[in-house]
């Protein structure tokens, strides 16, 4: 299995310094938080783009897409009502389909709860509509950069809206585009009533890309989730994508977070059938 790890796990590391340690921890893959260069994506130039994506690929590593596309970001908003609002959405997604394209990426993962969430007034049906609408703008664009969407549908925990993989696939189907897929998280599908290995056995046909984290929002192995049968359940799907290690609690520090999680998941990979 290809595994990665999110750059936003070094906090305030230099890249080149984070590059090399997580090479070195045996990750091959590399994934961008966008705030993590500026929080506007506008303003990272082409120079500060290819710099970036060179400094990944000095390290060994392959820099496989973007995620937490909206944070610390203002004025956007997925399922806002005002038409204006969607409009400006949709840029942005276009602009960070070019973000992703420039640093050598395919993938863009919109988890973004924030920038999400139902607000007064607006049913889910509602918001499935205007999230719609924002992606179906912004498509023409990612279709053009060579990149995938991937819609993440988040928890209790993170919010009210998408909080299931079937209405993810629901919603990538309302945007009927081959370059709107699914993105499963192993701590948002350990919210939902069904197993997780159910829920990656039913979406397999859906899933573009992959988060490795356990419950207690440390990397694998930190928690009680077993990855071993979420691996074979990948394997066994013939998922052949990223496996990429996201965290949301540093108490344990970076260099255990990056070690400990990868190493977890090879002893895991050792156990497969």
């Amino acid at each position: 299995m290809k595994f990665a790890i999110c750059n936003e796990t070094f906090q305030d590391w230099p890249f080149d310094k984070a590059f090399a340690f997580a090479r070195e921890c045996g990750y091959t893959g590399i994934e961008f938080a966008p705030f993590t260069i500026h929080k506007n994506a506008y303003e990272i130039s082409a120079d500060k783009r290819a710099e970036v994506r060179k400094q990944a690929e000095d390290a060994g590593l392959e820099p496989i897409g973007l995620h937490w596309l909206l944070a610390f970001t203002e004025g956007y908003y997925l399922t806002s009502p005002e038409a204006e609002v969607r409009k400006r959405t949709g840029d942005y997604l276009a602009e960070l389909a070019k973000l992703c394209r420039d640093l050598g990426g395919k993938v863009l993962v919109l988890g973004s709860p924030m920038q999400r969430n139902l607000l007064p007034g607006v049913t889910h049906e509602q918001a499935m509509e205007h999230a719609k609408d924002v992606i179906k703008q912004a498509i023409p664009a990612i279709e053009d950069c060579g990149v995938t969407l991937a819609l993440e549908p988040l928890g209790p925990q993170e919010g009210d809206f998408l909080r299931t993989a079937e209405l993810g696939i629901q919603l990538a189907k309302m945007v009927d585009s081959p370059n709107c897929r699914l993105h499963l998280d192993v701590k948002a599908m350990s919210s939902e009533a069904k197993p997780i290995v159910d829920i990656i056995r039913d979406s397999k046909d859906w899933t573009e890309h992959f988060h490795a984290n356990d419950a207690n929002k440390r990397g694998p192995g930190m928690g009680e989730i077993d990855f071993v049968p979420i691996l074979q359940s990948l394997k066994d799907t013939g998922y052949d994508g990223w496996v990429s290690v996201e965290v949301f609690d540093y108490e344990p520090g970076v260099e255990a977070l990056a070690k400990e999680s990868i190493e977890y998941l090879r002893a895991c990979e050792e156990k497969l059938a």
